[in-house]
């Protein structure tokens, strides 16, 4: 797991404001959060301080300006106005200049048009809302867009799908930053899962419509009975398929094999153990299905660079 940027965070403001996307950004990051103790110190900073314009047909004033953003450890660009103008050099030097420094730069949904015009996604991946992700490639060829998922995370940049993918998008980075206690704290709060890839991958596809009855039914038993050492037969038998037509389906849904997804669940539980009480990382292990110790602490390097122990070094209260 990577060392945290600072806790200065940036939320942009524009005219033509996006206003749902903005709002996510503000209940994710810059609302008060006792229960969760240190957080981050957030300001709103407009292209152009002042009265701004935002979908809905309301104004929003900023008083602070991108100087103000300047030396923050991560900027959020919430939605961005979908033409085809030139980003204004000031938002382009601050967004190049923050990754330059260390720093993150998030892209929610259409904000993901400005971290392009920046230059900060050319030969790398990322994603915003279905709807507009051919008018992105088209605009920036260099970029590899991926339409089918809910956010990647390229390290330094993070773009999302379509709007509420904001809410998993920064989800996500929180649990990074804060670990998967203060994740799921804010996340009930808000009355969203924690996970909805059930796991901390970097990226989620997006199950078709014709497959979300059958595979959310098994996901919610698999969640449910990990504590048992599952095989391939029996999540297909489950559902009443065979193991090669359980594996083709889970690839064309979330776009991984049901065996790397099951990892990962038992993987986000254990994070989640490790911060509730004091359980020995051998009782974790087995209450989470990987048997044995020495299978977990493989896990959890390969998939988060850390160990147990010191995962709940970091993040346990």
């Amino acid at each position: 797991m990577h060392d945290r940027p600072n806790d200065r965070l940036a939320i942009l403001a524009y005219d033509q404001l996006k206003t749902f996307e903005f709002g996510i950004a503000v209940e994710l990051f810059a609302l008060d959060r006792p229960e969760v103790g240190r957080f981050y110190d957030v300001t709103v900073a407009a292209v152009t301080p002042g009265p701004l314009q935002a979908t809905g047909g309301f104004v929003v004033t900023a008083e602070h300006g991108l100087d103000d953003a300047r030396g923050a450890g991560t900027i959020v660009v919430p939605g961005w106005p979908m033409d085809d103008g030139p980003l204004d050099d000031p938002v382009r030097q601050l967004l190049r200049d923050t990754v330059d420094a260390g720093g993150r730069v998030v892209g929610i949904c259409s904000g993901t048009w400005a971290v392009a015009a920046a230059g900060l996604l050319d030969g790398r991946r990322a994603t915003t809302h279905w709807l507009f992700a051919e008018d992105l490639a088209r605009r920036f060829p260099r970029v590899q867009v991926d339409p089918d998922v809910l956010f990647v995370d390229e390290g330094d940049v993070l773009t999302s799908a379509g709007s509420a993918a904001g809410i998993d998008a920064g989800l996500h980075l929180i649990r990074h930053d804060w670990g998967g206690h203060v994740a799921a704290t804010i996340a009930r709060r808000m009355v969203m899962p924690p996970h909805r890839d059930g796991g901390q991958a970097q990226y989620v596809s997006a199950p078709p419509r014709q497959a979300e009855d059958w595979l959310a039914g098994l996901q919610d038993w698999v969640v449910g009975n990990l504590d048992r050492p599952l095989a391939l037969t029996d999540l297909a038998g489950r559902v009443g398929v065979s193991p090669r037509t359980l594996t083709r389906r889970f690839e064309q849904s979330l776009g991984t094999s049901p065996g790397r997804w099951l990892v990962q669940q038992r993987l986000a539980r254990a994070q989640e153990l490790l911060l509730a009480d004091d359980a020995s990382v051998e009782q974790v292990a087995r209450s989470v299905g990987f048997g044995a110790a020495v299978t977990l602490r493989h896990h959890f390097r390969r998939q988060l660079g850390t160990t147990p122990t010191a995962y709940r070094s970091r993040f346990g209260t």
